[in-house]
């Protein structure tokens, strides 16, 4: 770097200095206080640039413009990701998502965008938003967009599994697509498909008056009642899935979970319900009423709440996701449902589980009764018809009716009068397993569920999207004993760059990686990173992750017994407890920590600002500090002069009896853990005036040029040589330019930035542009752009830890 600028750099040493430690202090107390409003800290958390850099997400953004996915379907037998979004249909491919990708332009029509916009439309409410992804058969997808408030369907060949892909859009099988897929782009619906035939819940008309549950195939079209509030009211469409009920086919069911709007006892407000309706697949309604309407459809409620210390329940009433998690038998799902509160004054969300054999035992229950709207529900007393309302006509069910045509007008009238159960569903334990009631904090949006086999158990691993690109990994353990279910959150991981809600969250259990997709893009995350937990037995026992175990060298994916069975004795994992003491302690002892631990050296000014940074790996670990004096170790307890920041102990005003030898020290679960020893000198304000009149002289004789200092707007002081401040006893390196000692003295890493910051600041344009041809970074040549714009960065120390 040049003389002038070094110059500058000797006089603005100082005033860095100053300026650097009043930032770090002033966003210390804004993280600490931002930090009181959590009830929990993720043990990790990774920005979207560290994820990057650690190679576990891919991004795939389209071109230029935002991507805004509608829906997403995971094909695994042709290993694509498919993806419906605005005007455009793409195919990903799972390994990668932003790596041989196919699309398909599906706008729509000028006619059809004139059309929508005499209407009253906004034109980007007039494109064609997918809406509607489900694979027809082993061959095709369907496919259905808004078509500019002109609903719209095709199929989409992909060819047979194994043989060379395709994605291509069939022309001739462009149809209506109304009773399939909504008008407006923001309305909410769910589908799914089945034997064929599609599912779909949606509002059927232009307006969003007509809420159904509909069911479509290529001879009928059947659907609730129209205009039947006790069906249906105001309904918000979530999720949808088929569930068979034995191994009777002609029994399976539907289900659909949505919300609606419900009469309160007065018949004034409308409050909010969760409902789980459900009819039967092979429903043809009936044959002289309820004509190609559903003659099974009956729906009940989905509690989740939290009981009050005065009697009254929280009730979590709206639901944002649903998530249905498949095992081997098929009949048995378990059901996961994110919800928020409705109230207007306080907001929370909660997760809850249900059972299906909780949601059957509700359907098989007794059925709701009122005489009139404002009239509170009862059961109803009298006789029910048979067969039993509701029912599907199967072996089953005696087998006495081929079909839903042949039912009784008694059954059909009962069904149609009485769509509502009395019984609701309650949660798994009664309660929730998740729970976030922090006033502000951000909003949950998505969930998918991973079922993790570990050492001492089965575990569901919970992935939720928020409304500003993090997805939340955590893990809910309840204690039988104390009847608590404990909350681990294990990793908030920046999935997006730019702040987005979430809008699809899919996983795939077989390649082990999330989808995940915003209006910005769609993501590919891997759902697990072991080595990042640390290198000591310790680190990975306390990180509580069920897909992780140490092995006896490194912290790795674990394997159930009789699956990759190398080092089997060595597996160390207590997802439960988390206990590293009982677990590691033969390996590892806290004495050899203390000596073992790394050592820096840190130089303060006296009544100056000074920070010993310790950043444990873990967030959830408590950081203790000791002074070490003679053989004897004294816990450092924070003041008003002396402040526990979660950077680590700021000084405030340093003096000369704070000098000595500190400990950083954590401890998570019992475990103790040395991280950092660090000495600190304080050096006497006298000899550091002495060193700012030698530089400035030993400047001045040389010569130099003054700074301007009415340019940068900053008065004229002394500069300090950080070589006059260095001990002699501590050789400093000449060939290293000063400032960059001068950073590594006040306790700042990252010299290269700084340099950076110098030329691109200080150093006139012409200077500047004769450095940058002299400049070379680090490795001899400028980094490659294979993986985007983001080559270039590097990942930020705190928070990955020291």
């Amino acid at each position: 770097m040049n003389v002038e600028c070094t110059y500058v750099w000797m006089r603005m040493a100082e005033c860095i200095r100053s300026v650097y430690l009043t930032l770090m202090l002033l966003c210390l107390v804004l993280q600490s206080t931002a930090h009181t409003a959590y009830s929990i800290y993720p043990r990790i958390r990774l920005s979207h640039k560290e994820l990057w850099q650690l190679n576990r997400t891919w991004v795939f953004q389209g071109h230029g413009a935002t991507l805004q996915p509608q829906t997403m379907l995971v094909d695994e037998g042709h290993e694509r990701l498919y993806v419906g979004a605005k005007n455009t249909l793409y195919s990903l491919s799972l390994d990668r998502v932003n790596a041989h990708y196919r699309e398909i332009q599906w706008a729509s029509t000028e006619s059809q965008i004139e059309e929508c916009l005499m209407k009253g439309r906004e034109k980007p409410e007039c494109a064609n938003y997918i809406k509607v992804l489900q694979p027809y058969n082993q061959t095709h997808l369907l496919a259905c967009g808004t078509g500019a408030f002109n609903p719209v369907c095709t199929l989409i060949r992909v060819g047979h599994t194994g043989q060379e892909k395709q994605f291509v859009l069939e022309e001739e099988s462009i149809a209506s697509g109304r009773g399939r897929c909504p008008y407006d782009p923001n309305s909410p619906c769910t589908s799914t498909l089945a034997r064929g035939e599609l599912y779909v819940g949606l509002y059927t008309d232009y307006w969003e008056n007509d809420g159904a549950l509909c069911r479509l195939n290529n001879q009928t079209y059947t659907r609730t009642e129209r205009d039947d509030r006790q069906q249906l009211n105001e309904p918000k469409f979530v999720g949808s899935t088929v569930i068979p009920d034995n191994d009777d086919r002609e029994d399976d069911k539907v289900y659909f979970f949505f919300t609606e709007r419900e009469m309160d006892t007065e018949g004034v407000n409308k409050a909010v319900y969760t409902r789980v309706g459900r009819v039967c697949a092979n429903d043809q309604g009936g044959q002289r009423m309820l004509v190609n309407r559903w003659s099974s459809f009956l729906k009940t409620r989905l509690i989740c709440s939290v009981a009050g210390p005065n009697g009254i329940d929280t009730h979590f009433d709206e639901l944002e996701d649903v998530f249905v998690l498949k095992s081997k038998d098929q009949k048995n799902p378990e059901i996961f449902g994110l919800f928020s509160t409705t109230s207007a004054v306080f907001k929370g969300y909660a997760v809850c589980v249900y059972h299906m054999e909780d949601i059957r035992a509700a359907f098989n229950g007794q059925f709701a009764y009122r005489e009139r709207p404002e009239h509170h529900w009862t059961p109803y007393e009298d006789r029910v018809p048979y067969p039993r309302p509701g029912s599907c006509a199967s072996k089953m069910n005696g087998g006495g009716f081929s079909s839903s045509k042949e039912f009784p007008d008694e059954v059909l009238r009962f069904v149609r009068s009485h769509p509502v159960m009395y019984r609701p569903v309650l949660p798994l334990h009664r309660r929730p397993i998740l729970l976030q009631t922090e006033p502000g904090r951000r909003k949950l949006t998505q969930i998918a569920v991973d079922r993790v086999q570990a050492q001492d158990g089965h575990y569901h691993v919970l992935y939720i999207g928020t409304d500003d690109s993090v997805v939340l990994k955590v893990i809910t353990i309840y204690n039988k004993d104390t009847d608590t279910v404990e909350e681990v959150l294990l990793e908030e991981l920046q999935v997006f760059k730019v702040p987005a809600p979430i809008t699809e969250i899919i996983i795939s259990a077989k390649r082990q990686q999330l989808y995940v997709g915003s209006e910005v893009g769609v993501a590919q995350v891997k759902l697990h990173q072991c080595d990042l937990y640390g290198s000591e037995c310790a680190d990975c026992c306390l990180a509580r992750d069920p897909y992780c175990a140490w092995d006896g060298l490194t912290c790795s994916r674990f394997y159930p017994a009789g699956v990759y069975t190398k080092s089997r004795r060595f597996r160390r994992q207590d997802v439960r407890h988390g206990n590293a003491v009982q677990l590691c302690n033969g390996l590892q002892i806290d004495d050899e920590q203390w000596h073992r631990a790394k050592e820096k050296l840190v130089y303060g000014v006296e009544s100056n600002s000074t920070l010993l940074e310790c950043v444990p790996r873990s967030l959830q670990a408590k950081v203790l500090w000791f002074l070490q004096k003679g053989g004897e170790k004294e816990e450092v307890r924070g003041d008003e002069r002396v402040i526990m920041t979660s950077h680590g102990l700021l000084f405030l005003h340093v003096r000369s009896s704070d000098a000595g030898a500190y400990v950083c020290q954590t401890v998570e679960h019992g475990y103790v853990h040395t991280l950092l020893r660090i000495t600190l000198h304080v050096l006497k304000g006298e000899r550091v005036e002495s060193a700012i009149h030698k530089a400035e002289s030993a400047g001045r004789g040389e010569g130099e040029k003054a700074p301007c200092h009415s340019s940068i707007g900053l008065p004229p002081g002394p500069s300090i040589s950080p070589r006059s401040l260095v001990p002699s006893s501590v050789p400093g390196p000449h060939s290293r330019l000063w400032y960059k000692e001068f950073l590594q003295l006040i306790g700042y890493g990252d010299a290269q930035k700084v340099e950076e910051y110098c030329e691109r600041v200080w150093c006139s344009d012409k200077k500047r542009k004769k450095n940058k041809r002299r400049y070379v970074p680090p490795g001899g040549e400028k980094r490659g752009k294979g993986r985007g714009e983001e080559n270039s960065h590097r990942a930020p120390r705190h928070t990955l830890g020291t």
